[in-house]
């Protein structure tokens, strides 16, 4: 890696990237993360199977990223790749920086050795939801599950509740 396609570097983010992001990110989510993108910085830049690319125009100012990684047997999954996080610049949309960067980390699955990706996004989130089914991502074999975490879990766990 670095590639180059249709004027578009992608190539895995470097340390003076994580301030790029976190503009790029704040100007889509309208929130500073600083200290949760530098934490997945160091948890995701640097170590085999997990992947942090980002794509930079032909002026090297970074437009995009995506990060993602290979999980393994989780609830009886066999290892695959899960993209869990994705940003474009909004002023750059429909110019296929998400689905290059989406090719770009499917390519890095691949060749290691998984051969299905799978991602979770909010029932609300329509622009990635849309964004992932023009890829070919579908409704899979697994259901997401949740709770709060509520005060009446502990006061449960201390009545003798189920473990």
């Amino acid at each position: 890696m670095p590639e180059t396609v249709d004027g578009l570097t992608i190539r895995s983010a470097r340390t003076t990237d994580v301030p790029s992001v976190v503009d790029l990110d704040a100007r889509i989510t309208g929130l500073n993360k600083d200290d949760y993108w530098s934490d997945m910085f160091e948890r995701y830049g640097r170590r085999q199977n997990r992947y942090f690319l980002v794509a930079e125009d032909s002026e090297e100012t970074l437009v995009g990223f995506i990060i993602g990684e290979v999980r393994a047997w989780e609830f009886g999954s066999p290892p695959c790749g899960w993209v869990f996080a994705i940003g474009v610049d909004p002023d750059t949309r429909l110019g296929k920086i998400g689905s290059t960067l989406f090719d770009a980390i499917c390519v890095c699955l691949k060749e290691s050795g998984v051969d299905t990706v799978r991602t979770m996004l909010a029932r609300e989130d329509e622009l990635n939801m849309a964004f992932f089914r023009s890829q070919g991502m579908m409704g899979g074999s697994f259901i997401q599950l949740e709770m709060a975490l509520t005060d009446e879990i502990g006061a449960r766990q201390q009545a003798g509740g189920d473990a």
